[in-house]
């Protein structure tokens, strides 16, 4: 009874870590493709109606919050499918044994740095949300960029800790997530 509840919870968290995964995606996405529109109608209105650039000057504004979102939601997705920089020549030259030695330790300490960074961004956080500071053109709150960092670097390190416990393989040794088209959980 104990094992068929650990299968089921266990099944659950899964399935809660690709519903997240297909969150990021849609969300970086949607972000890509709204800021693309912005950029495309403040040049419309800059060289075709330049007198009325002054009332998007918002738009550069809006299109920066959300390349630092679009970013630190990215960073997650491309940990779990293998798209960050790294130094592959020790593929062909160490033993697997090794190899999976190595990566551990990468893994660790990557979680590690990763929560010390979403630590010091979300005291960050609460520094700028203590001054009560808005954007000038938006006006919206501006911690709400700085909780870019706290979020992208907890979703790296849930990447990191999903690689120590065995659920994720280092980049495409399994091929893609179930959320990437990769089969279904």
């Amino acid at each position: 009874m104990t094992d068929e509840r650990t299968n089921t919870a266990t099944r659950r968290l899964e399935r809660a870590v690709e519903w997240l995964g297909l969150v990021e995606r849609y969300v970086t996405g949607s972000l890509v493709i709204v800021m693309t529109g912005l950029y495309v109608l403040n040049i419309v209105v800059r060289t075709l109606l330049p007198i009325y650039a002054s009332k998007f000057a918002w738009i550069d504004e809006a299109a920066r919050y959300m390349m630092v979102w679009i970013v630190f939601l990215a960073a997650g997705i491309t940990l779990e499918v293998g798209r960050h920089v790294s130094v592959d020549i020790s593929h062909k030259y160490l033993p697997p044994r090794l190899l999976r030695a190595i990566f551990k330790v990468i893994d660790v300490v990557g979680l590690v740095f990763c929560l010390m960074v979403a630590h010091f961004a979300l005291n960050l956080v609460i520094f700028v949300a203590g001054t009560g500071q808005v954007s000038p053109t938006l006006g919206v709150p501006t911690y709400i960029l700085y909780i870019a960092p706290c979020v992208g670097f907890l979703l790296v390190a849930l990447r990191f800790f999903l690689r120590l416990i065995g659920w994720r393989a280092r980049g495409n040794e399994s091929g893609p997530p179930a959320w990437l088209g990769g089969g279904h959980i």
